[in-house]
Protein backbone atom coordinates (compact mmCIF):
# COMPACT_ATOMS: atom_id res chain seq x y z
CA UNK A 1 0.00 0.00 0.00
CA UNK A 2 1.53 3.22 -1.35
CA UNK A 3 2.39 5.83 1.99
CA UNK A 4 2.97 9.49 1.67
CA UNK A 5 4.94 11.25 4.05
CA UNK A 6 6.49 14.74 4.43
CA UNK A 7 10.12 14.43 3.34
CA UNK A 8 13.41 13.66 5.36
CA UNK A 9 16.99 14.55 4.98
CA UNK A 10 17.57 10.32 4.33
CA UNK A 11 14.92 10.93 1.52
CA UNK A 12 17.43 13.61 -0.55
CA UNK A 13 19.22 10.84 -2.86
CA UNK A 14 15.95 9.43 -4.28
CA UNK A 15 14.21 13.16 -4.26
CA UNK A 16 17.07 13.91 -6.52
CA UNK A 17 16.98 11.05 -8.64
CA UNK A 18 13.22 11.62 -9.18
CA UNK A 19 14.34 15.63 -9.87
CA UNK A 20 16.40 14.26 -12.65
CA UNK A 21 13.68 12.15 -14.58
CA UNK A 22 11.42 14.93 -13.93
CA UNK A 23 14.04 17.42 -15.59
CA UNK A 24 14.93 15.13 -18.54
CA UNK A 25 10.44 15.50 -19.42
CA UNK A 26 10.61 19.34 -19.19
CA UNK A 27 11.71 22.02 -21.79
CA UNK A 28 13.07 24.60 -19.96
CA UNK A 29 15.18 22.78 -17.39
CA UNK A 30 18.34 20.52 -17.13
CA UNK A 31 19.23 18.19 -14.24
CA UNK A 32 22.12 19.07 -11.78
CA UNK A 33 22.60 16.78 -9.08
CA UNK A 34 24.52 19.30 -6.86
CA UNK A 35 21.95 22.04 -7.12
CA UNK A 36 18.70 19.85 -6.66
CA UNK A 37 20.53 18.14 -3.97
CA UNK A 38 21.39 21.48 -2.53
CA UNK A 39 17.54 23.00 -3.09
CA UNK A 40 15.87 20.00 -1.04
CA UNK A 41 18.08 20.43 1.50
CA UNK A 42 17.14 24.04 2.09
CA UNK A 43 13.38 23.16 2.13
CA UNK A 44 14.01 20.01 4.46
CA UNK A 45 15.77 22.17 7.15
CA UNK A 46 13.91 25.23 6.71
CA UNK A 47 9.93 23.78 6.83
CA UNK A 48 9.08 27.52 6.58
CA UNK A 49 10.04 27.49 2.97
CA UNK A 50 8.03 24.80 2.40
CA UNK A 51 7.23 21.21 2.59
CA UNK A 52 8.60 17.85 0.32
CA UNK A 53 5.76 15.04 0.28
CA UNK A 54 6.65 11.56 -1.09
CA UNK A 55 5.11 8.52 -1.87
CA UNK A 56 6.80 5.46 -0.78
CA UNK A 57 5.78 1.36 -1.88
CA UNK A 58 7.17 -0.78 -0.19
CA UNK A 59 9.92 1.28 1.53
CA UNK A 60 11.14 3.26 -1.96
CA UNK A 61 9.93 6.20 -2.76
CA UNK A 62 8.46 6.07 -6.58
CA UNK A 63 7.07 9.66 -6.39
CA UNK A 64 7.62 13.30 -4.86
CA UNK A 65 5.91 17.05 -5.07
CA UNK A 66 6.92 20.03 -3.06
CA UNK A 67 4.59 23.19 -1.90
CA UNK A 68 6.99 26.31 -1.96
CA UNK A 69 5.18 28.89 0.77
CA UNK A 70 4.73 32.80 -0.08
CA UNK A 71 2.24 35.31 0.60
CA UNK A 72 -0.72 36.46 -1.66
CA UNK A 73 -1.78 40.40 -0.77
CA UNK A 74 -4.74 40.39 -2.89
CA UNK A 75 -6.00 37.19 -0.70
CA UNK A 76 -4.08 38.38 2.33
CA UNK A 77 -3.03 34.74 3.49
CA UNK A 78 -0.15 32.67 2.59
CA UNK A 79 -0.22 30.51 -0.53
CA UNK A 80 1.93 27.92 -2.43
CA UNK A 81 3.50 27.14 -5.25
CA UNK A 82 3.29 23.34 -5.86
CA UNK A 83 6.49 22.05 -7.62
CA UNK A 84 8.37 19.58 -8.85
CA UNK A 85 5.33 16.80 -9.18
CA UNK A 86 6.74 13.68 -10.25
CA UNK A 87 6.37 9.95 -10.45
CA UNK A 88 8.89 6.97 -11.16
CA UNK A 89 7.76 6.02 -14.95
CA UNK A 90 6.96 2.22 -13.87
CA UNK A 91 4.54 3.83 -10.87
CA UNK A 92 2.71 6.74 -13.54
CA UNK A 93 -0.76 5.32 -14.09
CA UNK A 94 -1.38 3.74 -11.09
CA UNK A 95 -2.60 6.62 -8.62
CA UNK A 96 0.28 8.03 -6.91
CA UNK A 97 -0.19 11.50 -8.50
CA UNK A 98 -3.12 11.76 -7.19
CA UNK A 99 -2.22 10.24 -3.74
CA UNK A 100 0.63 13.31 -3.59
CA UNK A 101 -1.24 16.21 -5.52
CA UNK A 102 -4.48 15.12 -2.41
CA UNK A 103 -1.78 14.99 -0.16
CA UNK A 104 -0.79 17.85 -0.51
CA UNK A 105 -4.12 19.65 -1.09
CA UNK A 106 -5.10 18.91 2.13
CA UNK A 107 -1.82 19.70 3.94
CA UNK A 108 -2.50 23.24 2.23
CA UNK A 109 -6.27 23.40 3.91
CA UNK A 110 -5.29 22.61 6.95
CA UNK A 111 -2.32 25.20 7.31
CA UNK A 112 -5.20 27.63 6.26
CA UNK A 113 -3.40 28.43 2.60
CA UNK A 114 -5.14 30.55 0.21
CA UNK A 115 -3.95 29.29 -3.06
CA UNK A 116 -1.73 26.54 -4.56
CA UNK A 117 -0.16 27.87 -7.94
CA UNK A 118 1.47 25.36 -10.80
CA UNK A 119 2.97 25.67 -13.59
CA UNK A 120 3.03 23.06 -16.96
CA UNK A 121 4.39 22.35 -20.08
CA UNK A 122 2.62 24.35 -22.32
CA UNK A 123 2.45 21.01 -24.40
CA UNK A 124 1.82 18.25 -21.46
CA UNK A 125 -1.72 17.99 -21.87
CA UNK A 126 -1.79 14.63 -20.11
CA UNK A 127 -0.60 16.93 -16.67
CA UNK A 128 -3.07 19.64 -17.95
CA UNK A 129 -5.96 17.12 -17.52
CA UNK A 130 -4.69 15.64 -14.76
CA UNK A 131 -4.51 19.19 -12.97
CA UNK A 132 -8.06 20.19 -13.99
CA UNK A 133 -9.30 17.00 -12.78
CA UNK A 134 -8.12 17.82 -9.42
CA UNK A 135 -9.59 21.32 -9.30
CA UNK A 136 -6.99 23.73 -10.87
CA UNK A 137 -7.94 25.73 -13.68
CA UNK A 138 -5.46 27.58 -16.11
CA UNK A 139 -4.94 31.33 -15.51
CA UNK A 140 -5.01 34.36 -17.60
CA UNK A 141 -1.44 35.24 -16.40
CA UNK A 142 1.76 34.69 -18.56
CA UNK A 143 5.09 33.68 -17.13
CA UNK A 144 7.96 35.44 -17.26
CA UNK A 145 11.36 34.77 -15.89
CA UNK A 146 14.68 36.46 -15.59
CA UNK A 147 17.94 34.57 -14.03
CA UNK A 148 20.06 35.72 -11.70
CA UNK A 149 23.73 35.49 -11.72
Amino acid sequence: MPDVRTAVRSDLARCTELLGILFTEEHEFTADAEAQSRALSMIISNPELGRIFVCEVDGVIEGMVMLLFTVSTFLGKKVALLEDMVVAPQWRQKGLGSLLINHAMEFARKEGLGRITLLTDGDNEAAQQFYRSKGFSPSEMVVFRKLLD
